[in-house]
């Protein structure tokens, strides 16, 4: 653990600063992003000694495990009986279709190593988080992980500020605006800040419409590691879950169905996300910044086909 220390104190200092940063920097800036940049600035200098790659290795590694783990306690099935069962038969059938479009364009479109897969899943249910859960089963490089969160954060910030713009030329029934708001944006904070501007009624209705989607985080999950069992092992299939979402599944049905204290919801809501940054934080430490430059382009050139497919797809049901 000695040798380890210097590395986790490295990453727990820069995660730190970042969220305490973040309350200062635009919304589209938020924590986890803020801390992978200072970590990749960081990088060039902080791989020159050797003594921190033991503990830096380790927190970007078992504390993103952890913060999926701690993630589960925001979950909420309930969410799904708010919005009718004609709504939520269509956002499972639009984050499944973007999942399988996903799998398939990562083959014609050459995206490295594993970024369409983060790419895919951070598109279809929320954002950093989603990536974040997917990263450890799939066994994604740093760099996949940075281009991913870059790319999603970047297009869920254009959208929430695009999706309003466009309902002053182009306007909807408020339930409709809420509708591909929702179910569209990348991150909460995307949906939030999108629906509020709108209105009122609108950032409510839309912030239930991302819970229900956020609520398929598990089948997403188990689809997308399935598909990877199935890729890795084409002639001896084996279907094998990581731990940690076992873990996660466990916890996001006991916290949806049976009542548990607020400020240990809250608590364990706030402390996963802390976790996470710190995790976000090592991993930009990690990351290799010219190779990133270079991959950059053809994972955000995805993520745009990705999410112009679902933003297709949602407004084909929303009328």
């Amino acid at each position: 653990m000695r040798t380890k220390l210097p590395g986790i104190v490295l990453a727990v200092g820069l995660g730190l600063a970042a969220i305490f940063l973040a309350g200062f920097t635009p919304s589209f800036l938020n924590s986890y992003l803020l801390a992978l940049l200072i970590g990749m600035f960081l990088a060039p200098q902080v791989n020159k000694i050797s003594q921190l790659d033991a503990g830096i290795s380790l927190s970007s590694s078992k504390l993103l495990e952890w913060s999926v783990v701690l993630l589960a306690f925001s979950m909420d099935y309930k969410a799904i009986g708010a919005i009718g069962v004609k709504d939520f038969a269509v956002i499972i059938l639009v984050i499944f279709v973007v999942l399988l479009a996903t799998y398939y364009l990562s083959k014609v479109l050459s995206c490295p190593g594993k970024t369409s897969w983060l790419i895919g899943i951070g598109t279809a249910i929320c954002g950093s988080s989603a990536v974040a859960a997917l990263a450890p089963k799939i066994k994604a490089d740093k760099e996949d992980v940075a281009i991913s969160l870059a790319s999603v954060n970047l297009l869920g910030s254009l959208g929430m500020v695009l999706l309003p713009l466009w309902f002053q030329f182009y306007p909807l029934l408020e339930k409709e605006m809420a509708f591909l708001i929702g179910t569209s944006l990348h991150s909460v904070g995307n949906v939030a800040g999108a629906g509020f501007s709108v209105s009122e009624d609108v950032g409510q209705l839309a912030l239930v419409y991302k819970m229900a989607r956020v609520a398929l985080l598990s089948p997403a999950l188990l689809f997308m590691v399935w598909l990877d069992s199935r890729k890795s092992n084409a002639q001896k299939f084996r279907f094998q879950l990581p731990w940690y979402l076992i873990v996660f599944i466990v916890i996001s049905i006991l916290v949806s169905f049976f009542p548990l204290p607020a400020i240990l919801l809250k608590g364990s809501e706030t402390i996963g996300k802390i976790i996470l940054t710190i995790a976000m934080a090592a991993i930009g430490l990690k990351v290799d910044v010219f190779r990133l430059l270079k991959a950059g382009q053809r994972g955000l050139l995805f993520a745009l086909i990705v999410f112009g497919l679902q933003i297709s797809l949602l407004l084909f049901f929303n009328h």
